[in-house]
């Protein structure tokens, strides 16, 4: 049993360790330098590091973006950066929110707000001096951490023991919160998934269930970018055996269908899921023999890159679901006109949608992760000269005939093969 000393100077080292993170963090010489300039600017001015930033530091996780508030308003963090020319631009001034820009690093840096309007999209808002006040209109008490820059936590609404505990609690009445802005839900179901220890709150979920038809009144762009930071291949598992997160967000995104391919995946579709990134994961959620690919894609406004890669893997379920050999001679065509990536996608597809083993596609991933795509080594010159093709559209025909033959033939094509297309 653990004593109470013991409980105490445990406590002590955490919080050393905690703190000495935020010192090392701040005094990165582009952070270090905001700092300086903020906290010089007048007898009260200050600016503290807050939400995912300290949040991350105290799950241990790697801290990949930099939150700041500070008490002064925009204009006057404007001038800071401007009369010590620091790249900046007005990202959401409406809203308070500047972001620096030193060496080639993005901070942003809000000042201190209240609410004084919300329709559930948008807030119109006052600034403040007040950090309480500020750390009221936050969302989640797990959001609402600040720290200066010597790693002084404060934390109003006792965030970081709800972190510890794996409570994922709304600040005040989470009727409101979500009211305020119901992108919200979406954020609450995402922080459930990465933060919880505990079961949904009864209450919460009600009050969500309450809601959610608020949902229709963000944009696509909104939903879309939330949707990238939940699906991650540990959450669609968790997702696939949680029936209130599962029924959630089926109601948010209708098109996402088969969360259940993540209630038990082969050993051997893990072998491969340090691999996989939201445009693939997506595609497991949403192919089918249906339309409603199409839909998704019409719907959200994803990249060219991410429709390609999902369509490539669309097309080939279409055509061939019912194939039962998965041969290097089948995927060469593929690999040769849509690229490596494409075969890969379509090989780790198979093994996420199946629960059978398949060594024979395993081995396949493996065969073309090292695999380069072979250049035609039949020219044009090489017609023309050896075998007197007259420049012009046949030449163009032949030379197809030829690369389909060659592609056919895993690369290969003998002398006949090439006479006989040349002399038809």
């Amino acid at each position: 049993m653990i004593s109470l000393l013991d409980k105490i100077f445990f406590r002590k080292n955490n919080l050393e360790n905690i703190s000495e993170k935020i010192k090392d963090l701040s005094n990165t010489s582009q952070l270090k330098k905001i700092f300086d300039l903020i906290n010089s600017y007048s007898e009260t001015s200050e600016i503290r590091l807050v939400g995912g930033c300290i949040r991350k530091i105290l799950s241990d996780e790697e801290v990949d973006d930099i939150d700041l508030a500070t008490n002064l308003e925009p204009g006057e963090v404007s001038e800071v950066l401007k009369n010590d020319q620091i790249e900046y631009y007005e990202t959401g001034i409406k809203h308070g929110t500047i972001t620096a820009i030193i060496d080639d690093k993005k901070f942003e840096i809000t000042s201190l707000r209240e609410d004084v309007f919300t329709d559930g999209r948008h807030a119109q808002v006052k600034f403040s001096k007040d950090w309480s006040k500020d750390a009221s209109r936050r969302d989640f008490t797990i959001n609402s951490i600040y720290s200066d820059r010597e790693g002084n936590i404060f934390d109003p609404f006792n965030g970081k023991e709800d972190l510890e505990k794996g409570n994922i609690n709304f600040i005040g009445d989470g009727d409101k919160r979500i009211k305020e802005d119901y992108l919200r839900i979406l954020r609450y179901l995402r922080f459930f998934l990465f933060y919880s220890k505990q079961k949904h709150d009864p209450e919460t979920i009600k009050i969500i269930k309450k809601n959610i038809q608020g949902i229709s009144v963000l944009s696509k762009e909104r939903l879309l970018d939330e949707l990238k930071k939940i699906i991650k291949f540990d959450n669609l598992i968790k997702i696939s055996k949680d029936k209130q997160t599962l029924d959630l967000l089926k109601i948010i995104f209708p098109e996402l269908k088969y969360f259940y391919v993540f209630s038990k995946i082969s050993s051997y579709a893990q072998n491969f899921f340090n691999e996989t990134d939201f445009s693939f994961l997506l595609s497991t959620l949403i192919i089918d023999d249906t339309d409603n690919v199409d839909y998704f894609l019409y719907k959200y406004n994803l990249s060219k890159k991410d429709q390609i890669r999902i369509k490539n893997i669309s097309n080939f379920y279409k055509d061939h679901r019912y194939l039962k050999v998965f041969s290097e001679k089948n995927f060469n065509k593929i690999f040769y006109y849509n690229g490596k990536q494409a075969v890969l996608d379509i090989l780790i597809f198979y093994l996420f949608r199946t629960k059978k083993s398949h060594q024979d596609i395993s081995n396949l991933i493996k065969l073309y992760k090292l695999k380069d795509i072979p250049l035609m080594p039949i020219k044009a010159e090489l017609l023309m000269t050896k075998y007197r093709v007259r420049e012009g559209k046949n030449l163009g025909i032949k030379l197809k005939l030829i690369e389909k033959e060659w592609v056919k033939n895993n690369f290969k094509i003998s002398s006949q093969q090439l006479e006989n297309i040349i002399n038809n």
